[in-house]
């Protein structure tokens, strides 16, 4: 996982927004029923970045 980028309109550079999961490309399923898929990883990712966010927005009222 790479470092996030400098966004300026973060409120607290020491405390950036979290940023969204990259969504799995339409060829990347392989639609075989693997144990780990691509997309059952997305979706845990997805649900890590929404936690994620809803705990930033708390630490930053004053951003929409």
């Amino acid at each position: 996982m790479s470092a996030p980028a400098f966004d300026p309109t973060d409120p607290d550079p020491t405390d950036p927004r979290p940023q969204p999961p990259d969504e799995p490309g339409p060829n990347e399923c392989c639609g075989s029923g693997c144990p780990l898929c691509v997309l059952d990883l997305y979706s845990d990712e997805l649900q890590r970045y929404r936690t994620a966010l809803a705990a930033w927005k708390l630490r930053h009222p004053e951003v929409p």
